[in-house]
């Protein structure tokens, strides 16, 4: 029988691991409840493209700092154009999920994502997913769908901009493991808010909306936004370097917790039970598929 301790080292990495996770997922629930905030005095491709600019500048004089080699070769390579495109697809849909849609439900949603990822994993890298993760994928995606409730009366059409962020999130994730190597974690954070300044200029030629001057407090808004995203990027990348992948993954789903109180608390939202429900099936099939990939 093998034995399947953890060394008191491997378990403090864990448990430091997983702060850092749920450090992460705090960051970008306070992230999109700046952004919601500052989409309600601009227009939403100004918002992203400032949000954007300011999350590249970070980025790229932190690659500078560590002596990363932004523009490599690879760089411009098919994959990370790819996954470019796909960062677009997430960043402008979920942003309009955020500002025209409740938070709550929009964050809700998000939580599919690594049920996405395990099922593109599966097609795309021909990883081995067996009858009961399919079970727990399709579980999962009817839980959307108790969120979303298309045919009922409550169904919102602008819910879909969610699900369209949603999977173009899916998207990048499964871009990235086969980003290069050569590419750092800084280095990577430069493209991918390099592609929402794209997405936020795509978005103002389609919407026509004029740009506006913001105030002081918008900028420091946005400012905000910048901030606790950057932090929350960082802290995800040392969330996945300090721990177990398989140990700390789980506590992505505590972003619900964050986005849920931040859309009741800020924002005055009432979730129906629909939403709790299908949030509950969501994370319960997310987090059964990760255990079951632990196991295997």
């Amino acid at each position: 029988m093998t034995n399947t301790a953890l060394s008191p080292a491997q378990a403090r990495a864990n448990l430091l691991g997983s702060f850092w996770m749920v450090a992460a997922m705090a960051g970008f629930a306070v992230e999109d409840m700046f952004l919601k905030s500052a989409s309600q005095s601009l227009p939403v491709g100004q918002v992203m493209v400032m949000f954007g600019l300011g999350g590249a500048i970070v980025f790229w004089i932190t690659a500078r700092t560590r002596r990363e080699i932004i523009l490599a070769p690879q760089a411009f390579g098919r994959t990370m154009m790819i996954r470019s495109g796909f960062e677009v697809v997430g960043r402008l849909f979920y942003t309009l999920a955020i500002a025209l849609t409740p938070l709550s439900a929009t964050t809700a949603i998000l939580q599919a994502t690594p049920i996405v990822v395990v099922a593109g994993a599966a097609i795309f890298f021909g990883e081995t997913v067996g009858w009961r993760r399919w079970t727990a994928i399709l579980a999962g995606l009817t839980g959307v769908m108790v969120i979303l409730r298309p045919g009922a009366e409550s169904f919102d059409a602008l819910s879909i901009l969610a699900v369209l962020g949603m999977l173009g999130f899916a998207g990048r994730d499964l871009a990235t493991r086969a980003a290069p190597p050569a590419l750092g974690t800084a280095a990577l954070g430069v493209f991918g808010f390099s592609a929402i300044v794209l997405a936020g200029l795509a978005f103002s030629l389609w919407d026509g909306k004029a740009w506006v001057q913001p105030t002081g407090p918008v900028w420091g808004t946005v400012l905000m936004a910048v901030a606790f995203g950057v932090a929350g990027y960082s802290s995800l990348t040392r969330a996945m370097r300090t721990g177990e992948i398989s140990a700390v993954t789980p506590f992505r789903y505590s972003r619900l917790i964050f986005g849920i109180g931040f859309g009741v608390l800020i924002f005055g939202e009432r979730p129906d039970a629909a939403t709790y429900a299908g949030s509950a099936i969501v994370v319960l099939s997310g987090l059964y598929i990760l255990s079951r990939g632990r196991a295997r």
